[in-house]
């Protein structure tokens, strides 16, 4: 071909390759455009990207760097498979990869006699005569490579040509991949700015968690001793202990209070959409996704995610979790390429996870992966002396919100609040003092009603204890007997004829706690 000719088809391309920011448009009108306008056999290109499919690449066992290779993005011509044995090229390997390693172009009108083309069979049964192949630069960055094969023999001279137009296609595809990741980020901006608003609408006590407790106090420290670091926390305690409370304590002290604390409650999601919720899906991955939708991992990528009822997610689900905390990486439904996140994780149960690892209803991996660094709320009935502190916030808040005026928590009531067992904890709690706000006419805050014996201590007081109910009876009340001493002549494991370690692990097994 004329290179006159050459040129004014090479200007035609990069017209074309122009007028598209979106990064697939332009790799396709590259490759395509070498095959319509050049007459090129098949042309293709691969830009560099994470080693992440090293398990199961074709070029594995000749790979010396697993940090990134060359990804083949688009491929027009005879060829148009993306997921064929060159899907992955590693840096310095086969030809293309050496020009890539080495930033130079390279040329051949001989590839029957080339000795950096091993598959004589392949080329010959094709009727392959030259190959080309130019690195893709934008001001000293390697982007990746294109490479021509023709079936027509053309002059040295063409493929310069192509060389010039190369360092054009460089600057092409480096403008759509920064236009990508502007729209990625406004994207993950406007992601973010929904899920806020959504999250304004629901109130939070997060400014101050009230307690002064020696229980609470503890927790608070542990607090403190975590929340400077990225370390992954298991939040644990009964429903309405305020485990998010303290998710939002640990994310506001953290390094990325300036992003959102992402919260999932693995409860309320549908399992049919648990995947897609939490990883994203793209277009047409399954029967009803009209669009392209960001996942909570992307959303919390440089923020902190908080998966609440941690203990509610599927075991299919839990497998693919896990691969996130282990390798930061993640895939989208419906698509073959994977992600890399930074998030901090931090997960919260209302269940014995523990129990559910013996059971087979938790992953014993996934358990120990979570649980690096566990904090546990103490129910509202082991910290009574929280009760008159709660009380007073709630009331205040409260008082506002309906538009009264109330000033004193009578002694009997306060002594009522503080003897009941709440088996709903703060959440409980929170809703009898607006009742009573409700119903209360004066300034002193009066019961709406008497309050309830649970359900479940009417029941238990109605049955003959269990087994376990009767040891963990006959445990308490000799270690409070020893005045909770364990070891020694007078411990409760010499009474009790048991190895010392022995009565600790029935203590754990029976939640048996020291006051």
């Amino acid at each position: 071909m004329d290179p006159n000719i050459v040129c004014v088809n090479l200007g035609n391309i990069a017209l074309q390759m122009t007028s598209s920011l979106n990064l697939s448009d332009v790799l396709s009108t590259i490759s395509q455009g070498l095959v319509d306008e050049l007459g090129a056999a098949f042309a293709r290109i691969w830009l560099i990207g994470p080693g992440d499919l090293c398990e199961e690449c074709l070029k594995s066992s000749s790979c010396r760097n697993r940090d990134r290779c060359l990804h083949l993005e688009a491929s027009s011509g005879m060829y148009t498979n993306l997921n064929g044995e060159y899907r992955r090229v590693p840096l310095g390997e086969f030809p293309v990869g050496r020009i890539a390693a080495e930033m130079k172009p390279y040329f051949s009108d001989n590839l029957k006699n080339d000795n950096q083309f091993p598959n004589k069979e392949w080329i010959e049964a094709i009727g392959f005569c030259c190959y080309a192949a130019y690195p893709l630069i934008f001001r000293k960055e390697l982007l990746g490579t294109v490479a021509i094969f023709g079936q027509r023999e053309r002059p040295h001279g063409g493929f310069e040509h192509v060389a010039g137009f190369a360092n054009q296609a460089s600057i092409a595809i480096k403008n759509a991949q920064l236009f990508g990741e502007v729209e990625r980020l406004n994207n993950q901006l406007q992601a973010e700015c929904n899920y806020l608003r959504e999250e304004i609408k629901n109130e939070h006590n997060h400014d101050e968690i009230i307690g002064r407790s020696a229980i609470m106090k503890y927790v608070l420290f542990k607090v403190d001793q975590i929340a400077a670091t990225d370390t992954t926390v298991l939040i644990l305690g009964e429903t309405g202990t305020g485990k998010e409370l303290i998710a939002r304590a640990i994310h506001s002290q953290s390094a990325r209070r300036n992003r959102p604390l992402v919260k999932v409650n693995c409860a309320t999601l549908p399992v049919n959409l648990i995947e897609s919720e939490l990883f994203g899906h793209e277009k047409g991955a399954f029967t009803g996704a009209q669009h392209k939708q960001m996942g909570r991992f992307e959303l919390a990528d440089g923020a902190t995610i908080f998966l609440d009822e941690i203990g509610e997610l599927p075991l299919e689900v839990q497998s693919r979790l896990l691969g996130v905390l282990q390798d930061g990486e993640y895939g989208r439904l419906g698509s073959p390429h994977t992600h890399k996140v930074d998030m901090r994780v931090i997960a919260a149960t209302n269940r014995d996870l523990e129990h559910e690892v013996c059971s087979g209803g938790f992953r014993k991996d996934l358990w120990y992966r979570l649980s690096v660094f566990p904090i546990t709320i103490q129910p509202l009935r082991e910290r009574a002396d929280d009760i008159p502190l709660l009380a007073d916030f709630l009331v205040k808040k409260h008082s506002r919100k309906l538009g009264k005026q109330i000033r004193t928590i009578p002694s009997d009531v306060m002594k009522t609040l503080q003897k009941h067992s709440w088996p709903g904890n703060v959440r409980e709690l929170e809703n009898v003092i607006e009742r009573a706000i409700i119903h209360t006419r004066g300034p002193e805050l009066r019961l709406a009603e008497k309050l309830a014996t649970p359900l479940a201590e009417v029941l238990a007081e109605s049955r003959d204890p269990s087994l376990e109910e009767v040891e963990r009876n006959y445990i308490v009340r000799i270690l409070e007997e020893r005045h909770w001493k364990i070891e020694g002549v007078d411990g409760a494991a010499r009474t009790l004829d048991v190895n010392p370690s022995t009565l600790r692990g029935r203590m754990r097994k029976l939640g048996i706690r020291k006051p």
